[in-house]
């Protein structure tokens, strides 16, 4: 049915289909975050929070899509066959990686709600503001972490 997640990747590399797409979209994120600060800075509030929640939805999408095909496809231990490097590296590493990005999801999700909900009342912009900024910084911060690590991950399951 989805065999095409499968194929061979786009990088060159002895990843899959998928695994190259994710990868570029972790990539991409911390520029698609960190663009919506455009439409902010331009006085498109209503746009600001339209482009975020889509970038969030569409960030959930491409995770639920890369563990379909993580699991589908044998599981982390089936990714790494043949890998010359230790396993307690290579997990250490993905560990860190799904804590950053678990974290740096949830706390997305928590800005992007009460931010909406300040929004709401015309406390943002207003009065909300500043703390939002701050939020959203460290959003922008685990959205880079995300994807350095994710990156990571790639690179010494698939390149080296």
């Amino acid at each position: 049915m989805m065999d095409y997640m499968f194929a061979p990747g786009f990088f060159g590399t002895k990843a899959p289909f998928f695994m190259d797409f994710v990868t570029l979209v972790v990539a991409l994120l911390p520029l698609l975050a960190y663009s919506g600060v455009w439409f902010i800075r331009r006085g498109y509030y209503s746009f600001h929070i339209f482009y975020q929640i889509l970038i969030f939805v569409f960030s959930i999408a491409v995770v639920g899509w890369f563990e379909y095909g993580v699991r589908t496809g044998g599981g982390f231990n089936s990714f790494i066959q043949g890998n010359p490097r230790p396993y307690y590296l290579l997990f250490g590493v993905l560990i860190v990686h799904i804590v950053i990005s678990t974290a740096t999801m949830i706390y997305w999700a928590k800005t992007l709600w009460q931010a909406y909900s300040q929004f709401s009342k015309k406390n943002l912009p207003g009065g909300f503001t500043v703390r939002h900024i701050i939020r959203a910084k460290r959003v922008l911060w685990g959205v880079f972490l995300m994807a350095l690590t994710g990156i990571w991950v790639y690179l010494l399951l698939f390149v080296y």
